[in-house]
């Protein structure tokens, strides 16, 4: 891995688990010291950031990270319902016993972690069964286009809805409705309940303030 590329990953990272909030200005030769390269590497990093609109340039200001709000917010969960509910009626003609298998492991595993009010690594484990269901209904872009999706706004781990143990549940159970829908080959219900999932957790971020994931 390159400086840059360093100095970009570890930038992204902050920014999208919300250790830099939005309307930080940030400055290159602090951040380079802060990270022990030079000032170059971390300029080539922001204009990356810059690129996926995570920082903004301003004069007299300089670099500062975007402050998203809540039209941002409703934009980046409609977003994310059409190409995750695309992705799931997709699925439903193409996943194979082996991945259908798979992705039972990771719910199963996933519940028994609820189950036993082992709550933190639930929002990373359902961020894998979303995007392995893109993955196998668009293997071409479909997956990375929603990657690109979730990676473009801070979402503060420890502001999960995963968190609560009722919400968990509830979330728990819309997987295992989608991967029904999946086993019984229905697109259209694995397309509606994936679209309902999502939207579900904005309704949850616009009305406690925690980012879902």
């Amino acid at each position: 891995m390159s400086k840059a590329d360093y100095a970009y990953e570890v930038l992204l990272e902050e920014i999208r688990t919300g250790q830099i909030p939005g309307g930080t200005a940030l400055r290159a030769a602090a951040v380079a010291a802060r990270l022990g390269v030079s000032v170059t590497p971390v300029r080539e990093a922001l204009r990356r950031l810059e690129k996926d609109r995570l920082i903004s340039y301003e004069a007299h200001h300089g670099a500062t990270v975007v402050d998203l709000g809540d039209e941002a917010l409703a934009e980046f969960y409609g977003v994310r319902a059409v190409v995750e509910g695309l992705g799931a009626r997709l699925a439903a003609s193409r996943v194979t016993a082996v991945e259908l298998a798979d992705l039972r492991d990771l719910h199963r595993s996933m519940t028994e972690a609820a189950a036993a009010g082992r709550l933190e690594g639930l929002g990373a484990g359902s961020e894998r069964f979303h995007l392995r269901i893109a993955d196998i209904g668009g293997p071409a872009f479909l997956g990375q286009h929603a990657r690109a999706v979730r990676a473009s706004f801070p979402v503060p781990a420890t502001a999960s809805l995963w968190l609560d143990p009722e919400v968990a549940a509830r979330q728990l159970e819309a997987h295992e409705r989608i991967l029904r829908a999946l086993e019984e080959g229905d697109g259209a219900t694995a397309e509606r309940v994936m679209i309902e999932h999502v939207e579900a957790g904005a309704v949850h971020r616009r009305e406690h303030g925690a980012p879902p994931v």
